[in-house]
């Protein structure tokens, strides 16, 4: 692992549980701390980002909500109040320290669709070229189950790599990746390096490990896959200490996720990183070693359809027992990719009506994943 200060570009998600005291509210003091180690790294050159959580946790203490489960609208109104509350103790920290700061607020819809996220990215760009630290949390005012990120995890990988990040550090209440979940099996071993996310890192994952986290370990291996993929580095660690950015720095327990050597970039990470594709198409051997070997999807090669997508939307791409091998942009309707699935190319007119398009998903508009690690289809014209 490198040293922090090494980096040039990080990507920093705090859980609200580090930020928020059920009790107390706010934790002012580990913010403050966490403001000096962000300053500390910017002093040295490097550009930072923050995901911060906590909005709704907070929001909920200040308005004496206690534990009880929230209806929607509440969870709503406690994201209001409390992205006020948030947003100005980061602003106040971060001034202290000389740093301006800029609250972003999304949703699912900015990152997975091509314009709003080039938008999104066009902001958060400008502030750091203003030298402003942007802070980044998902807008939930307005989220809903069926429209939300659902964790701040994967919302921080996918920040990460849309920005070009060369590290994303998830600081946590466990201080890294175990071989099992430490607090259900005490002969779990912590795991210093993790070159590639395998199945079997990902049978490590347990289940949230706090109340106020909606995410665990496997929704920071899904970010760790979004992350590493994209060429940028990922370090789990303990953020319940004060100042965890250097103590990661000093050498403190933390895994550390290597980046791929061979990252896919520009357009394709956007397409690499949605979150939920519309669809799945099942694929058999053959097209899969063609996929393998850069080459589009055909429908030849299409076994079964399955979701309602429209051409353009983003389809996951299995092989026959349902593991993920590709994602990319299909070219057709679900039902007519239905109709000419397992058609050899010079059947496709007859049973549509039409010329159409001879690849179910071009080349270009593909992203291959092999052996857990996303990589680039072999394609020209890479665009940004």
């Amino acid at each position: 692992m490198h040293s922090l200060k090494s980096y040039r570009r990080i990507t920093v998600k705090i859980g609200s549980a580090l930020l928020v005291d059920r009790a107390m509210g706010l934790k002012r003091d580990w913010l403050a701390s966490l403001a000096d180690d962000v300053a500390e790294l910017a002093a040295g050159g490097a550009e930072v980002l923050v995901v911060s959580s906590g909005a709704i946790a907070l929001g909920r203490t200040i308005l004496g909500l206690g534990r009880r489960a929230l209806k929607l609208e509440e969870s709503q109104a406690c994201a209001a109040v409390g992205q006020i509350a948030l947003a100005g103790a980061w602003s106040d920290e971060l001034a202290r320290c000389g740093l301006k700061s800029g609250q972003v607020l999304v949703t699912l819809g900015d990152t997975e669709a091509r314009r709003r996220y080039l938008n999104v990215r066009a902001t958060i760009s400008t502030l750091l070229k203003l030298k402003a630290v942007p802070v980044i949390n998902e807008n939930d005012t307005v989220a809903t189950t069926e429209i939300r990120y659902g964790d701040n995890d994967r919302l921080a990988a996918r920040i990460a790599t849309m920005m070009g990040a060369d590290l994303l550090v998830l600081l946590s209440d466990i201080d890294g990746l175990y071989t099992a979940p430490p607090a259900q099996d005490r002969s779990a071993k912590f795991i210093p390096v993790v070159d590639r996310i395998t199945p079997d890192i990902e049978s490590m994952a347990g289940a949230a490990a706090s109340e106020l986290s909606r995410g665990g370990m496997k929704t920071k291996l899904d970010a760790g896959k979004i992350a590493t993929a994209a060429g940028t580095a990922m370090i789990i660690t303990a953020g319940t200490r004060q100042n965890p950015l250097m103590a990661i720095e000093r050498g403190e327990r933390a895994t550390f996720f290597k980046p791929s050597t061979h990252p896919v970039k520009g357009y394709k990470t956007w397409i690499a990183g949605q979150l939920e594709p519309a669809g799945v198409l099942v694929v058999d051997s053959g097209a899969i070693g063609a996929l393998m070997s850069g080459k589009s999807l055909l429908p030849a090669g299409v076994k079964r359809v399955s979701g309602s997508f429209s051409r353009g939307d983003t389809v996951a791409i299995v092989n026959q027992s349902g593991r993920e091998i590709a994602r990319g942009l299909v070219a057709y309707d679900a039902a007519d990719a239905v109709r000419i699935a397992g058609l050899k190319t010079g059947e496709i007119a007859a049973v549509l009506g039409y010329e159409a398009r001879s690849a179910m998903i071009h080349r270009d508009d593909l992203v291959v994943s092999a052996a857990g690690a996303i990589a680039p289809a072999q394609a020209e014209g890479e665009r940004c």
